[in-house]
């Protein structure tokens, strides 16, 4: 089992395109939103990991698309920390569509939903799957070990329920 940030949204008109589905570029922005607000979530918003002189760029993605996202869907974005080092950091992403009326209200935002790791268990109709991997890096670009200079953070993420770290050397 693993923890999911559950993120609700409505598909805006402009993330359309001539076919009327969700054009395959703003998955990516979806995947983002997922991630920062996992973040923010564990009470340490990407804001503030900047302040601190760090930054997480991506060095990788992978995306798989099953079904369409409409206009007006009730979707959520479900992120979970798939992988972590002292360096690197994976996160999976499954955007699911809700049982929705337009008019609904969307559910709040939820952190620490208990899922399996391929995501049976969590809410909606599966669209698409992802995942992004990142490295910790300073405002130069040189490599940084995350437990040595924000060990606060790496404490929370290791207790969200991730992976465990494999070894690695700076």
């Amino acid at each position: 089992m693993g923890k999911w940030h559950i993120q609700p949204l409505r598909v805006r008109y402009q993330e359309t395109d001539a076919m009327g589905v969700v054009y395959h570029a703003n998955y990516l922005t979806w995947f983002e939103i997922g991630r920062t607000e996992l973040i923010r979530s564990l009470g340490y918003p990407y804001g503030r990991v900047e302040a601190e002189g760090l930054m997480l760029p991506l060095t990788d993605l992978d995306s798989s698309f099953r079904m369409p996202a409409r206009y007006d869907d009730a979707v959520v974005i479900c992120t979970c920390v798939e992988s972590y080092t002292p360096m690197r950091l994976a996160f999976r992403y499954e955007i699911r569509r809700l049982a929705s009326e337009p008019d609904m209200p969307l559910p709040a935002p939820s952190v620490g939903i208990e899922a399996s790791r391929d995501g049976e268990g969590l809410p909606g109709e599966l669209l698409a799957t992802g995942g992004t991997r990142h490295v910790w890096v300073d405002r130069s670009f040189r490599p940084v070990r995350l437990d040595r200079r924000l060990p606060e953070l790496y404490e929370i993420i290791q207790t969200y329920g991730a992976e465990p770290p494999k070894e690695e050397h700076l």
